[in-house]
């Protein structure tokens, strides 16, 4: 595995691969993560996977200072994955200037859900993805890039902006990971207590049970369902509420979109996203129907 850290050793590194398969993450490497890598392994001719805790996409009172850096770590397991080349970049490296210029994404899709409660998020998100896409696919007739289905709305995202600016690139999802007892798999897992990961499927389960409900509803109501899901919802909060969650969302949204269904759409086009905190621990997971 070849290691670089500025953007013109990565394309010297890169100049003998004509259709790089890219994998950006921001380190303390799980299964998850390590998963994408040998997904998109047969995707291109170059396996090529980023390192870089974006501070772009942080908020002031986020965990940016102390987010895991595992380094040696991760170096051992993605050249036991078969990355062909490691971009880990320095702050200096991507950004040797204040990043002032920086992508926008269309509020419709980027300010709701996980924009509403983390503003700025996808701002951060998308401007570093753009470099790191730019850095890596500079030149090449085309790529893939591959991102995790458990950000579900950030890879919607980064989906429209690549199709927006007709770059030459595939974006694939990879298909959350999960533990034994169901909860996606994060580097944020981590901060959780023994007891607090016991407790942390919690929100799985009640994303199903949310699902269900909805699907039920669907079925019992085909002309107005929709008008019960705020009350499900609810439900669905108040619950993880009583067992110690702080609860930012848990809802039910049309996949193509992510706005609220209408009684036109079909239950089986939906999907059902949460967002909560446990303890000091924030976690985020989707189910589809």
């Amino acid at each position: 595995m070849h290691i670089v850290h500025t953007i013109p050793d990565l394309r010297a590194a890169l100049a003998a691969y004509q259709h790089p398969a890219f994998v950006p993450t921001m380190g303390n490497l799980h299964e998850g993560h390590l998963a994408l890598v040998r997904q998109v392994q047969p995707l291109g001719d170059a396996t090529v996977a980023s390192i870089f805790v974006n501070r772009l996409q942080f908020l002031p009172h986020e965990d940016f200072d102390s987010y895991p850096r595992t380094w040696e770590a991760d170096c051992a397991q993605l050249r036991a994955a078969g990355c062909t080349v490691l971009f880990a970049p320095r702050e200096p490296d991507l950004y040797p200037e204040p990043q002032t210029f920086k992508v926008q994404p269309d509020p419709l899709l980027a300010d709701i859900l996980e924009g509403q409660f983390r503003p700025g998020f996808f701002t951060g998100v998308c401007t570093v993805v753009m470099k790191l896409l730019s850095a890596v696919f500079a030149g090449k007739a085309n790529g893939t890039a591959l991102f995790g289905q458990k950000d579900y709305q950030q890879l919607m995202v980064l989906r429209r902006m690549v199709q927006q600016f007709a770059l030459p690139i595939t974006v694939v999802a990879g298909a959350t990971q999960r533990a034994a007892d169901g909860l996606a798999l994060s580097s944020r897992n981590g901060y959780l207590s023994e007891a607090e990961r016991a407790q942390a499927v919690q929100l799985s389960q009640a994303l199903r049970t949310l699902a269900d409900q909805a699907l039920a509803a669907a079925q019992a109501l085909p002309t107005a369902w929709p008008a019960s899901l705020p009350a499900l919802e609810q439900q669905a909060q108040q619950t993880l509420a009583a067992r110690g969650w702080q609860c930012d969302y848990l809802t039910v949204r049309r996949r193509s979109d992510l706005q609220p269904p209408q009684a036109s759409d079909s239950a089986g086009s939906l999907v059902v996203l949460g967002a909560a905190r446990l303890g000091r621990t924030r976690l985020i997971d989707n189910l589809e129907t």
